[in-house]
């Protein structure tokens, strides 16, 4: 009997190896994928806005970092003693104002510039529901205006609505033809979140993830630099069962991640990457390795030994980073 329904997944049209840049947007599953990039040596810029669900939040992110825009006080609210962004995680709000301004404004800054010699965007969409600010909002003057992030400010301080699929479409489709004339070279990929959205309901949840598999699909038709990988579908009709998520039952826990990386690696990688990947994997178990005793001969063999190894990758590939892996390697008696 057959237990497990897997399905083939087209391969990207442009494969990725080190040399590349990936800079990635979207909510929490984006950052999984993030750190998994990151722990394998690619060089990543990832959310420079914080995690983001909406694609309208999506869009205004990608916007704004292309037309590198200097927020300024204006853009700001204060709540809880503290000043806030509405288009910004809370990582990036301040007890001042400069404070918000300077880690908004960097932020901005840097990604501007990355960006512009990005070779891939990775887009994460974890849900079609959003909230726009009321006339109760502290800046009453934004009424209207899909916030990223609510900062645990009152209820009535935001509308809910679900947006369309053809809104979806028409807000990136807009962003993508902007970043297209900004960086001509760029491959963009989009994935939906396995993630529950649960706030709003089962039923309304699958409707989102509905509207956005609609929206995403239409768009890539029309443009041949864009690749849907299937991050939600391998979740939920290839794993299809509640031991791949934690105990909230929203979140794939890390036996998923751990596959969706893997089938992402299959179809997004070329070769060679996948080798010095392998690698990579090898030396960072040894990094993590910690010794009961760091003075015994063996221990300092195996530190000579990874050293070694390490300083020849470094060699071979000189556009990995291995400087803090070789520097606690290094560290012979």
């Amino acid at each position: 009997m057959k237990f497990h329904l897997a399905f083939d997944i087209k391969q990207i049209h442009q494969l990725i190896h080190h040399q590349h840049k990936i800079m990635l947007i979207g909510s929490c599953f984006t950052e999984n994928i993030g750190e998994k990039l990151k722990k394998h040596k690619f060089h990543v810029f990832e959310n420079p806005s914080g995690i983001l669900f909406n694609p309208a939040s999506v869009a205004t992110t990608i916007a704004t970092i292309i037309q590198n825009k200097k927020y300024t006080a204006d853009d700001l609210f204060c709540l809880n003693e503290t000043w806030h962004s509405w288009q910004h995680h809370s990582r990036f709000s301040g007890i001042t104002i400069t404070d918000a301004l300077t880690k908004i404004n960097t932020s901005t800054e840097n990604a501007h510039t990355f960006l512009q010699t990005a070779h891939y965007l990775l887009v994460t969409l974890g849900s079609a529901w959003v909230y726009t600010l009321t006339e109760h909002a502290a800046n009453a003057t934004k009424e209207g205006i899909v916030v990223a992030n609510n900062h645990k400010a009152p209820a009535n301080w935001f509308d809910k609505q679900l947006m369309s699929a053809e809104q979806v479409k028409q807000e990136l489709k807009q962003v993508v033809d902007d970043l297209l004339q900004f960086n001509p070279s760029i491959t963009i990929i989009f994935t939906i979140s396995p993630v529950r959205h649960l706030r709003e309901g089962v039923i309304n949840n699958n409707r989102s993830k509905a509207i956005l598999i609609q929206a995403v699909h239409n768009l890539i038709d029309e443009y041949k630099q864009l690749y849907y990988f299937p991050a939600y579908e391998l979740v939920i009709d290839d794993l299809r069962d509640y031991r791949f998520y934690s105990e909230d039952l929203v979140h794939p826990n890390y036996a998923a991640t751990e596959y969706v990386w893997e089938k992402f690696v299959e179809a997004c990688m070329t070769e060679d990457t996948k080798a010095l990947m392998k690698q990579i994997a090898e030396i960072n178990v040894a990094f993590q390795h910690k010794a009961f005793n760091v003075a015994t001969k063996q221990h300092q063999k195996f530190l000579q030994s990874y050293f070694q190894k390490t300083t020849l990758l470094q060699a071979n590939y000189p556009y990995v980073n291995f400087e803090q892996e070789l520097k606690y390697f290094n560290q012979l008696g």
